[in-house]
């Protein structure tokens, strides 16, 4: 199988990046595409696997040098995909998980050529304002800003290959898995497909005429 680009994309809170993790932790063919950012690393986060943590100049010169597949501004600070990120995977093999926001999905869209984009909705409303609330990180007046742009993103779902609701994590992770099998059974990820054919039909052929040979005349 030809190893593609898996974009997963979601409100804040949605659950893209766990869903993201549980993939990556029982799959040895994906491997996750780290992105750039500016902002502040969070507690438990670790620079290099969470996210690469940049200045604002370095990834301002990161973008001059074109450097990433695709970038864009969340929340005030920039997130970004590394070129370098997608070309590792690539060469060794692996399906390249993405956990970006929609400006830079729509941008691999454009560029990635059999990119497969994945939206995560919440269950309700509710159930999104508690996982913000559960983490911890910021405070109410940027989580009401949080659940606004969210009311923005989710009308933009509809531009996206697949949609899944995240009701609990098992079963979303599921659901992308399942996205992940299908798609590596698409004809233009299956490389040696017309010698397996071929192989196959020459079998079948074998067996047909032993059997012709074998048969009452």
């Amino acid at each position: 199988m030809r190893p593609f680009v898996l974009v997963l994309s979601s409100p804040s809170g949605g659950g893209k990046t766990t869903i993201a993790r549980s993939l990556l932790d029982g799959r040895e063919e994906l491997g996750y595409s780290v992105s750039a950012t500016t902002r502040a690393m969070r507690p438990r986060e670790k620079d290099g696997v969470d996210y690469h943590f940049v200045t604002r100049a370095e990834f301002d010169a990161r973008v001059a040098a074109g450097e990433f597949a695709e970038w864009a501004m969340y929340g005030g600070e920039y997130y970004g995909t590394l070129k370098a990120e997608l070309d590792r995977l690539a060469s060794e093999g692996r399906t390249a998980v993405l956990d970006i926001e929609i400006q830079g999905a729509r941008q691999i869209r454009e560029s990635v050529a059999g990119a497969v984009l994945v939206f995560v909705l919440p269950p309700s409303g509710a159930v999104l304002a508690e996982r913000l609330r559960r983490r911890g990180t910021e405070p109410a007046k940027e989580l009401e800003a949080r659940m606004r742009r969210a009311a923005e993103e989710m009308a933009e779902a509809g531009e996206y290959d697949y949609i899944v609701v995240n009701n609990d994590l098992v079963s979303a992770v599921s659901a992308v898995a399942a996205i992940i099998d299908s798609e590596g059974r698409r004809v233009r990820r299956l490389p040696s497909l017309a010698d397996d054919v071929a192989r196959l039909k020459a079998e079948v052929l074998r067996e047909a005429a032993a059997l012709a040979a074998t048969s009452p005349t």
